[in-house]
Order: structure tokens, then C-alpha cells, then sequence
């Protein structure tokens, strides 16, 4: 069986630098370009409450969910500790989550768009309920009131395996999303093929995606300590 890659440059810092430029791109491309976001509005385009979407789903499900996955190897302390803030970054990314996706709900409802007709909106909803499930069984099972021993061992390597998965299905539909708005932005003419901010949006999908690879390999290789002994073992 072949050995997860022993990592051996700072992939935690890129990790956490790569996802705070991730999360400073999505709020720079709706401040910037888009003209701000607003729970509530009087323009008759409504705007500024869709671009809330993005922002919190971005900042949520990819950026604080990837720096909760790598709690248990990024954060001092005991297990308990590492564990609590595992929980507690992913029961925040999962409340800003909730308001994204209700701001999106409705800017479609003022603006009398369907609802769930595009691929992207089908990823995402996949998204919140595989994600809102996987927390709630991770505290059932692993914080409170807890399973049994042989039940935590059972369900650990599922666990990690469906948070890889969601995550990936966040960065899959963060991209989607990215060009979908791109697209029809372009076919409204509202903004060039070439220009400045599809530009801006190609890159920070790109920049996701390169997050997500990084996300992933952390995840999978094991710790700085762990490299010349798990190297060891595999010769």
C-alpha cells in the first residue's frame, strides 16, 4: 500500500495564508466590484443581497472548514481542546452558511427567479445537508453524550473520509458558482469576456482549487514529526 506524501515545506502557513487571500478575494470582488452586500435594500436589482451568498458561502464552507479539518494538527493542547475547536469552526461556518443560503432564497424570491434550476444551486444544497449531517453525527458520536468505543472506531475513518468529501463538493461548488455568475454576467453584458473582473474571477477559482489540493494533502500526510519514521517504514 503506498505512503500519503511526506510533506516538507510549511503547507499549514500556505494553507491558512491561501484561504484568508480566498476569503479577502470573495469580499473584494462583492465590495469592489459588485457594490457591496445588504440583508436588506431598496435598489430594485438586489444586489447587495445576493452578493451576501458568495461571501458567507465562501468564507464558511471553504476557509473555516478547511482550518477546522486541520485543527487536530494546527492547534496546541490537548485532544478535547483540538476536538472542541474542530466543532466549533465548523458549527460557525455551518451559521453562515444558513444565512447565505437564505439571502440567496431571497434575492431569487424578490427578484421572481427560480428556485434550484442550475447545477450549481443542486451542488450546494447537496453541500449544506451532507454538511449539517456530518456535524451533527460527529457530535453525537465524538463530543456528546458520545458512542460507544467500538462505535467511535467504526465511525472515524467514515468521518474522515465524508469531511474530505464535502469539502471537495465545497470547493467543486464555490467554482461552479464563480462561473456561473461569471457567465451570466457576461451574457447580460454587464461585463466583458476579457475584463478586469472575469479575469478577478478566474483567478480566485483557480486559487480554490489550489486550496482545496493543499487542504487535502495536509489532511493525508502525516505530521512534521511523523515524516522520517513513517518514511522509514515504508522502505
Amino acid at each position: 500500500m503506498a505512503a500519503a506524501p511526506a510533506v516538507r515545506f510549511p503547507v499549514f502557513g500556505l494553507v491558512r495564508l491561501l484561504g484568508l487571500a480566498a476569503a479577502a478575494g470573495i469580499l473584494f470582488w462583492a465590495i469592489h466590484y459588485r457594490g457591496g452586500m445588504a440583508l436588506s435594500t431598496d435598489e430594485e436589482t438586489k444586489l447587495p443581497i445576493f452578493n451576501v451568498h458568495p461571501v458567507l458561502m465562501l468564507i464558511g464552507l471553504v476557509a473555516l472548514n478547511g482550518e477546522a479539518l486541520l485543527a487536530y494538527k494546527t492547534v496546541p493542547g490537548t485532544k478535547k481542546l483540538k476536538k472542541l475547536v474542530h466543532l466549533a469552526l465548523q458549527f460557525l461556518a455551518m451559521f453562515l452558511c444558513l444565512i447565505g443560503l437564505w439571502a440567496v432564497w431571497k434575492f431569487h424570491d424578490e427578484r421572481k427567479i427560480d428556485h434550484l434550476y442550475t447545477l450549481h444551486s443542486w451542488l450546494g444544497l447537496a453541500c449544506i445537508i451532507f454538511f449539517s449531517f456530518q456535524w451533527a453525527t460527529g457530535f453525537w458520536t465524538f463530543w456528546y453524550p458520545g458512542g460507544s468505543r467500538s462505535g467511535r472506531a467504526y465511525l472515524l475513518p467514515w468521518h474522515v473520509f465524508f469531511g474530505i468529501f464535502i469539502y471537495v463538493l465545497a470547493i467543486a461548488t464555490s467554482v461552479s458558482g464563480l462561473l456561473e455568475k461569471s457567465i451570466f454576467m457576461q451574457s447580460a453584458k454587464m461585463i466583458g469576456r476579457f475584463s478586469t473582473e472575469a479575469m478577478f474571477m478566474n483567478a480566485l477559482g483557480m486559487l480554490l482549487v489550489v486550496l482545496g489540493a493543499l487542504v487535502i494533502l495536509a489532511i493525508v500526510s502525516p505530521g512534521p514529526g511523523k515524516i522520517d519514521a513513517y518514511r522509514g517504514s515504508s522502505e
